[in-house]
């Protein structure tokens, strides 16, 4: 079974935090791997993109991006095809039947619904985009489809905990530099290092947007390896590669 969370605050729209459990990948990927960029065999991959798709909205067309760290967003109307997917890292939709999913290892995923006019959208936030505005740019496509910020939810999933993400103090000055109250978010590690809260940042540039209500599901990918992938404890362990999980948020027809 697929283990999907949700958040309250997203209501009745149909939408999931899939982790690694319930896939058949093996090995290395073991799990729900749906990172068409690994190493993962292929068919396994797409396999377990048609069940984390299941896991939400069965049947429907799942749409991903091929994420570049951008904090470009795209407003889908139709499905790509995976060779022709853009260059972004969030979309956006009003289209019934459309199941938008952004895939993640460490990373923020964002999930984002104004249900009152049924516009929809997922954002990647690693630190690039999340400085740069990925989120900004998503609520800006949600708003040229007509929704109304005041009445967008958001969710924040499972990423990175500040207690696993040690950045240098030069990483943290440029968060300074930005806005000079991003100090919060960095807290004392081991000499000439810092603990940052990636999901506490995303989360204040939400709020700072105009955003009402955010939810943080406040679930670290790193020290959960039964649960979830991971880029850097992949790394840490010195690993040739690692999975990635899938988040989603669609309309149903």
């Amino acid at each position: 079974m697929v283990e999907l969370l949700r958040a309250k605050g997203l209501g009745d729209i149909p939408h999931g935090f899939a982790g690694r459990k319930g896939g058949v990948s093996t090995g290395l990927y073991a799990g729900l791997n749906v990172g068409l960029g690994s190493s993962d065999d292929r068919d396994a991959i797409l396999r377990n993109r048609e069940l984390a798709r299941d896991a939400v909205l069965p049947g429907m067309k799942l749409v991903t991006v091929r994420q570049v760290h951008s904090p470009d967003a795209v407003t889908v109307t139709h499905v790509f095809e995976d060779e022709a997917r853009p260059a972004a890292d969030a979309l956006v939709t009003n289209r019934p039947g459309l199941l938008l999913g952004i895939l993640t290892a460490d990373c923020v995923p964002v999930l984002f619904a104004d249900a009152n006019r049924g516009i929809v959208g997922a954002a990647h936030a690693g630190w690039k985009g999340a400085i740069g505005g990925v989120t900004d740019s998503t609520l800006a496509a949600m708003e040229s489809l007509g929704a109304r910020r005041s009445d967008i939810s958001c969710a924040i999933g499972p990423c990175i905990g500040r207690q696993s993400y040690e950045v240098t103090e030069d990483f943290a000055q440029r968060f300074a530099e930005s806005d000079a109250e991003n100090e919060r978010f960095f807290s004392e590690g081991r000499p000439g290092h810092l603990q940052f809260d990636i999901a506490g940042y995303v989360a204040a540039r939400l709020a700072a947007a105009g955003i009402g209500h955010v939810e943080m599901l406040d679930q670290d990918t790193y020290s959960q390896p039964d649960r979830f992938f991971s880029y850097r404890r992949s790394c840490h362990l010195n690993e040739p590669g690692y999975g990635r999980q899938i988040s989603m948020i669609g309309l149903p027809q």
